[in-house]
């Protein structure tokens, strides 16, 4: 896998997405973070230009997966807070089927690939993943720890499934914002039992490493 900031990614697979469905209503813009920037396609093409090269790790016995999924608009991500690989969890019973979870301690196949689909229509990313073949969605209606989860779940993209795409080019870290209600995804750490991991769309601000996140291109 080649880490995108300090890794390869190929542009064209990534500009060539197109909405699949009307955006639903989203929230007004935050501000972008002090160091952060906003990155549509153009400048993800610039980022991607100017990075260097490198490896992210592999499980043990997830080589063949991996390179039977290796595509160039295929993405892994890992929590800078914990180092673990976003998995998506679809062997969770309902209603928490497909949540997104940093757990794995390496790229092991397609629980942690997603592929990262930029539409010039909206100016947004949305992420499916290559577990279920779904769209991951905020979930805006959940109560409790759980509201503003991410889970896979839809099969077309619309408001819950979009996301603005931030990156900082000293800490070559990445970020996600939803654009359905504004906020930042975030990794609970501190969270416990199943959803220990588990990434929320609920921070007002890039305040650490709890919103940063490492992309691979695989």
């Amino acid at each position: 896998m080649r880490r995108i900031a300090s890794a390869l990614l190929s542009l064209s697979a990534l500009v060539a997405a197109a909405a699949l469905a009307a955006p639903t209503a989203t929230a007004a813009p935050q501000p972008v973070p002090s160091g952060w920037e906003a990155v549509d396609g153009a400048e993800l093409a610039r980022i991607v230009e100017e990075s260097g090269t490198g490896r992210a790790p592999f499980a043990a016995g997830g080589g063949a997966s991996a390179t039977a999924a290796a595509e160039a608009d295929l993405v892994a991500m890992e929590s800078v807070r914990n180092g673990k690989f976003v998995t998506t969890e679809v062997n969770y019973a309902a209603p928490n089927t497909g949540v997104l979870r940093a757990r794995s301690d390496a790229y092991g196949g397609s629980w942690e690939g997603f592929s990262l689909e930029w539409d010039d229509i909206t100016q947004t990313y949305s992420l499916k993943s290559l577990a279920n073949d779904r769209y991951v969605a905020v979930e805006k209606n959940y109560t409790g720890s759980a509201q503003n989860i991410l889970r896979a779940r839809s099969t077309t993209v619309g408001g819950w499934e979009r996301f603005n795409l931030y990156y900082h080019e000293t800490l070559g870290r990445w970020a996600f914002q939803s654009t359905l209600n504004g906020m930042f995804v975030a990794m609970e750490n501190n969270y416990t039992g199943s959803l220990q991991y588990a990434l929320r769309a609920r921070s007002a601000d890039i305040s650490g490493s709890w919103e940063e996140f490492n992309l691979y291109g695989l």
